[in-house]
């Protein structure tokens, strides 16, 4: 901005009127005042104010030379009249002439108010008010299974102590947090944990708790510990899964059986739209809003899914395929074009069909009743798939494509360079898991266009 500087002059009213009449975009007019050395009127476009210009006595230690000029704005017009400003400056003088300096007491002054204020804002924080303002700023950029997840966890748990001020809470409040949650499993406890951690951290981070005050939930004792899951389904049990599936109505019978045939993530099957199909069924396209690693991912549909969304559509034999529903209509949707949540009543549904199958089949062979099935969730289909899959002689890089993951087998130096998604290989990958899961659901095993070849390694 280009400076104007004028005086010194005696500043009177009129003086100060007539400058405020001359000012001009792009330009400040200082006028210096002849009754009081170092005061002057800045007139900016915007406004006005008394500036009090100075030299600090003594040599500065870093340079060994003199103190630079330092101002301090004393005020404006409207709050101070010239009188006024001229005192204040005077005053101001005077403590310069005694080797104060007015500009670091000013700016210490402001840098302490800063950190009061911070202080009240902080003490004034509730633990749900943090946990709204952390719902807002950073889980909203999140995966949405991420968000109900981490959103859920933490207003449940920690209502207790919602209506706290969040700088108050130390760890005795987190140990009795914990506790709680551990009664609904040590998963719960653990996530709970440490997603209160990471909200704790983060407004460290951006300020708005005290940086240096200690996380109280950094060494909350959580039981237990997390362990990879390393389940896999055998044949016979992909075979249960499977004609359990068909008992359950649509859409969530059909919902197991497309997330078995695909590989795909439960959250990623029950988000799926139709405008994500291709028009012709061959192929479902995941975009990147959804996916775990933000990148789009094509996923082959076998006969068996593509089946699955015809059924869906109401097709019959011999007659043309219907028109497909709008693009945003959810594929697996219930109601109003709601998604499904009721993920845990499935999982029971499936579990008690499972069970008395099994008690049926033991029965008519005359055999004692078999045990329960072994512990399993959705998500082991993709880790029992690419099992099945690499014993069938398909390598683990196609795997890698499959499931969509970016480091894996081709990892490091070589993933910057090799780009390619193996389409073709994973769509004969699906094209035999999709043959081997339906082989298995209808109690024929392998299917006789697939070898083992595992047997081949070893070898």
């Amino acid at each position: 901005m280009r400076v104007l500087r004028e005086g010194p002059v005696k500043i009177t009213k009129a003086t100060i009127d007539a400058a405020w009449r001359r000012r001009a975009s792009g330009q400040r007019l200082m006028i210096g005042d002849s009754e009081c050395r170092g005061l002057a009127l800045v007139v900016n476009p915007t406004g006005m104010t008394w500036r009090f210009d100075f030299k600090p006595r003594g040599m500065d230690p870093r340079t060994g030379r003199r103190f630079a000029s330092q101002s301090v704005v004393i005020g404006n017009p409207g709050s101070h009249a010239i009188e006024e400003a001229r005192t204040a400056a005077s005053a101001l003088k005077g403590r310069t002439q005694v080797g104060a300096d007015p500009a670091a007491e000013r700016k210490a002054a402001l840098a302490a108010e800063r950190v009061a204020r911070a202080k009240a804002e902080a003490a004034s924080l509730t633990v749900k008010a943090l946990i709204d303002l952390y719902a807002e700023k950073h889980v909203a950029t999140l995966r949405p299974a991420t968000q109900r997840d981490v959103l859920s966890r933490l207003r449940l748990h920690l209502k207790p102590i919602e209506a706290k001020p969040a700088v108050t809470i130390g760890r005795t409040e987190c140990a009795k947090v914990v506790d709680v949650a551990a009664k609904a499993g040590e998963t719960t406890a653990r996530r709970v944990r440490d997603y209160a951690r990471a909200m704790w951290a983060w407004a460290q981070r951006r300020g708005t708790l005290a940086e240096d005050a200690r996380n109280p939930w950094e060494h909350a004792p959580a039981p237990g510990r997390d362990v990879p899951r390393e389940r896999v389904l055998s044949a016979e049990e992909v075979g249960h899964v499977w004609r359990a599936a068909g008992t359950l109505a649509a859409p969530y019978g059909p919902m197991v059986r497309f997330a078995l045939l695909t590989l795909a993530r439960r959250e990623e099957v029950t988000a799926m739209t139709w405008g994500e199909v291709e028009s012709n069924l061959s192929a479902w396209t995941q975009p990147g809003t959804r996916t775990k690693n933000g990148k789009a991912h094509v996923v082959h549909l076998a006969e068996p899914a593509r089946a699955i969304l015809l059924t869906l559509l109401g097709a019959e034999a011999a007659k043309p395929m219907p028109a497909m529903p709008k693009a945003d209509r959810l594929v697996f949707g219930i109601d109003a074009n709601r998604p499904l949540t009721t993920h845990s009543w499935v999982k029971r549904e499936l579990d008690a069909a499972i069970a008395k199958a099994r008690a049926l089949a033991s029965a008519e062979a005359g055999e004692a009743p078999p045990e329960h099935m072994a512990g399993w969730v959705l998500h082991d289909f993709r880790r029992s798939g690419v099992t099945w899959l690499a014993g069938a002689g398909f390598p683990p890089h196609v795997a890698d494509r499959l499931l969509n993951h970016v480091q894996g087998t081709i990892r490091g130096v070589a993933a910057i360079y090799q780009r390619g998604e193996f389409i073709e290989e994973r769509k004969a990958a699906l094209d035999a898991w999709g043959a081997h899961a339906e082989a298995c659901g209808e109690g024929r095993g392998q299917p006789s266009n697939v070898t083992a070849l595992a047997h081949r390694r070893r070898a």
